[in-house]
């Protein structure tokens, strides 16, 4: 049995450009928490949600309304035993017209059900693209994660030079 990445896909009446960008916007669709650049190819940023997750994220490939490619270089979940899960992954966008729409498929490449953040992550995923996402490119605003303060230990913050 093959075993398969997590994927999602949306069609939305907007242009290849205006999806390219909104997927671009992580702060407005994903997460207010969100540390570093996002839309610079060969930067890196970091996303935090409550104590449950942190994860480094570089940008490895932009091509404008056609593609953004993001690569987990390191990753923390509080609720998985490998506490690791998503590192060396990749969370893929695929900006396309189909029939006068545009279609965003996502891919998160490593992400199957062996994971034991499976479930969890294919809830948060299937809603960060399917409402949060869709809502920015369609209305102008997301329902990203609100920024506040965070609960993870000063030592934890300090090694991925995250401020506390």
């Amino acid at each position: 049995m093959e075993t398969k990445d997590f994927t999602t896909s949306i069609l939305v009446d907007k242009s290849r450009e205006e999806v390219y960008n909104a997927v671009n916007n992580v702060r407005g669709w994903w997460s207010e928490q969100i540390d570093g650049q996002t839309h610079v190819l060969g930067e890196t940023f970091n996303y935090r949600h409550k104590e449950a997750h942190l994860c480094k994220i570089k940008v490895v490939e932009l091509v404008p309304k056609e593609r953004v490619v993001w690569l987990v270089l390191e990753n923390y979940f509080n609720f998985t035993e490998d506490k690791n899960e998503w590192q060396n992954t990749k969370i893929i966008f695929e900006i396309s017209e189909i029939n006068g729409t545009t279609q965003l498929q996502f891919t998160h490449v490593g992400l199957t059900p062996a994971y034991e953040c499976y479930k969890i992550c294919f809830d948060a995923w299937t809603n960060y693209i399917t409402v949060s996402l869709r809502n920015l490119i369609t209305t102008g605003t997301g329902k990203p994660n609100p920024k506040e303060g965070d609960s993870f230990n000063a030592e934890l913050l300090r090694k991925w030079n995250l401020p506390e």
